[in-house]
């Protein structure tokens, strides 16, 4: 087991908490919390294997969060002295005040057991941040050289993001966690104009909570998807464009990640189906009415909010609210039955505990409700992916996530992807290109007629889900096994652009 970093361990997070708290109480706050977090980045560029950019940011500061007459306050700061923390806290409460002139809706939050000195650390074997910089470059610039000898690519971008994250939370509840995780992401694109065409095919590898091991062999073979680029790229610039129409599609992980994502994850955040989120991130289809009538798609959907899934980007022990993390079921034999929750959203609508769903993505900003990472659970007994594309007659197979667009309620969209495959009489025969598919999100999800097994099961996501005003991004892991779906509407975007 991995231990949190000592020279976090050596801040004097009880000190500050301390003092912030007995502040806060003393001005009469109902409520506090303190966060001190650090969140360190590093991002590296690569260009026809050169390195392009390099960027390493480190951020460290506190938060002190409050209810007073049960209004919010916040205010955050980075002097690390106990004086300076109990003015942070005397600037939240006076926020409270300020702002309660104002407030038509008291705050007031789910109960929460009491979590004393809990500790959590994400499973990873080597922190991405020991490893030194020319080694990393190396191995990103040995990739793309290789692939740059292959006369079918012209040029290679490849990129690593890498984050560690470690947090401590204390409350005047008594509740006090110190946690950290680890999360990397590494891609590879390769580019050629030929056939009169310019395009590029990038690795379907997701970003994982895992650390270095991750480009190194362990939860992802990197040097066999590198070696087959080229390959793929040659197929999909001498690929034929996509008759317009409707098709059965087997949709890969690579690709159906995102869909869960835009379609099921934000549209079943609750604050966003009451309207919070209206002025920018916009509503939800699924509105709080529809709780457990719903029916989001076929009886074979199962879909469920977890923050405690292995290697899950939005994976941690304990949220920013303090709430020990757990898994929830969010669709239910195809009808909504949950939301994702924090602990105000969940007391407002009398839905019990919250389910762990409150991240701030630093120490300047307050939490608000984000995505747990929101999956398709696979079937126990489900087909392999082959056996999925053999029951298709005429239809696409969908590989990689690309562009995407869907409306402010997350019902109306439309999708592509990396690689589209055609298939004929059960048996995929060959690529084909500008494809994009489009649906309401009820008509695809109800048209899902079977499920892969946990063998077809991946673990995809993103490390920049956008939301909130100011602009927070978070991390979330989203999987989901290959799925059929009968009669889906297919665009061709060349034809579509009017070209």
């Amino acid at each position: 087991m991995r231990q949190i970093d000592p020279d976090f361990l050596a801040l004097p997070l009880r000190q500050l908490a301390d003092a912030a708290l007995q502040r806060a109480r003393d001005l009469g706050a109902e409520h506090a919390d303190f966060r001190l977090e650090r969140v360190r980045g590093e991002t590296l560029s690569l260009f026809d294997a050169r390195l392009e950019g390099s960027m390493d940011a480190d951020d460290l500061g506190y938060a002190v969060r409050v209810i007073r007459d049960g209004t919010w306050g916040f205010a955050a700061g980075i002097l690390l002295t106990p004086e300076a923390a109990a003015a942070v806290a005397e600037q939240a409460v006076e926020v409270a005040r300020v702002a309660a002139a104002v407030n038509r809706e008291p705050v007031e939050l789910a109960p929460e057991p009491v979590y004393a000195g809990a500790t959590w650390v994400s499973p990873y074997d080597v922190d991405p941040f020991t490893v030194p910089l020319k080694e990393k470059v190396a191995l990103l610039a040995d990739w793309s050289s290789g692939l740059l000898k292959d006369p079918r690519v012209d040029h290679v971008a490849a990129s690593l993001m890498q984050v560690k994250e470690q947090k401590f939370y204390a409350d005047t509840a008594g509740t006090d966690t110190t946690q950290q995780r680890v999360r990397t992401h590494p891609v590879l694109t390769v580019m050629r104009a030929a056939e009169g065409r310019f395009d590029d095919m990038r690795t379907l590898a997701p970003p994982s909570a895992r650390g270095y091991e991750y480009l190194t062999g362990t939860g992802w073979d990197f040097p066999s998807e590198v070696a087959i680029l080229p390959e793929l790229l040659e197929e999909k610039l001498k690929a034929p464009s996509v008759q317009a129409g409707h098709y059965d599609l087997v949709i890969h992980p690579s690709n159906l990640w995102l869909t869960i994502h835009e379609s099921i994850g934000h549209a079943t955040e609750l604050d966003r189906a009451l309207g919070y989120e209206a002025a920018y991130a916009g509503t939800s289809f699924a509105t709080f009415d529809q709780l457990g009538t719903l029916r989001y798609g076929s009886p074979i959907m199962n879909v469920t909010g977890d923050r405690t899934a292995e290697h899950g980007l939005a994976t941690i022990g304990y949220d920013d609210e303090g709430v020990e993390t757990r898994r929830f079921d969010i669709v239910r034999e195809g009808r909504l039955v949950g939301y994702q929750l924090d602990r105000r959203m969940a007391l407002l609508k009398g839905l019990g505990r919250s389910n762990g769903c409150a991240f701030a993505d630093s120490p300047g900003h307050v939490p608000i409700q984000r995505m747990a990472n929101v999956s398709l659970m696979p079937a126990s007994d489900g087909l392999t992916t082959e056996e999925l594309i053999s029951r298709v007659e005429r239809g696409i197979f969908i590989m990689g996530d690309k562009s995407w667009s869907i409306d402010m309620q997350r019902y109306n969209f439309q999708f592509t992807g990396q690689r589209f495959y055609l298939i004929e009489g059960g048996r995929v025969t060959g690529q084909v290109r500008d494809v994009a598919y489009q649906a309401t999100t009820t008509d695809f999800w109800r048209s899902m007629e079977a499920v892969g097994g946990p063998q077809t099961y991946v673990l995809g996501g993103a490390m920049n889900c956008g939301k909130g005003q100011p602009g927070q991004v978070a991390p979330v892991s989203h999987g989901c096994p290959s799925a059929l779906f009968r009669g889906v509407k297919i665009l061709n975007t060349v034809q579509e652009g009017g070209k």
